[in-house]
């Protein structure tokens, strides 16, 4: 069996590719091993921009069996194992390469998870890191797929009849060539800093050798 200890201070780097859209939206980003599915979420909601307020699920198959990760669901009608009890490193142990995530089961934004590396940390480097991506991703509620196509031809054509409602309505002209990289460094950077903050708090707690 591997231990947990051989988790720390290693990374994976995941590939996390939004489905049925042309061309790509997709972003690459470095998380550690030690990082729970929930903490996973957390990292693709900042890099994507969403803003969290949708349930989500992780679907994951090793070895034949299928399992969903998520919020449990307290009146038990969507089994779901609890996403923040899991995680990456035993999943990586057991040979996952390539899962599944589903944020807002309204508009059903699903994505492909590609784990492309795993390595050790750069101890001069914060982590969970964005490395690098393509093309916003839609806004909330748009509308699932058909509803984000619509969006984006009506944003594309000065004269299309639903161009200005929709730049009301999210608050400015939509570019999708711009990830927003300002932004996204800024939410990754929060991630980093309660990770850092976290593992400070857990060594102070710990006993001192004498």
């Amino acid at each position: 069996m591997i231990s947990a200890a051989s988790h720390v201070d290693r990374i994976a780097c995941i590939k996390i590719v939004l489905d049925h859209v042309e061309p790509a939206v997709w972003r690459r980003v470095e998380v550690p091993l030690t990082t729970t599915l929930r903490g996973l979420h957390e990292v693709i909601q900042a890099v994507m921009l969403f803003e969290n307020y949708h349930l989500f699920d992780f679907t994951i198959e090793i070895d034949g069996q299928s399992r969903r990760y998520g919020i449990p669901d307290p009146d038990g009608w969507i089994k779901l194992s609890d996403a923040k009890n899991t995680k990456l490193g035993p999943l990586t142990d057991r040979g996952l390469k390539r899962f599944a995530y589903t944020y807002d089961f309204g508009d059903n934004w699903e994505h492909t998870l590609t784990i492309e590396a795993i390595g050790d940390a750069d101890p001069g480097l914060e982590y969970p890191r964005f490395v690098d991506g393509a093309r916003r991703a839609p806004p909330e509620d748009v509308g699932g797929i058909p509803g984000f196509e619509e969006f984006v031809e009506a944003m594309a054509k000065p004269r299309h009849p639903e161009r200005k409602r929709l730049i009301e309505w999210y608050g400015r002209v939509f570019e999708p060539e711009d990830i927003d990289l300002p932004n996204i460094k800024a939410n990754v950077a929060k991630l980093a800093r309660r990770r850092a903050i976290g593992k400070a708090a857990f060594a102070k707690s710990r006993p001192s050798e004498s």
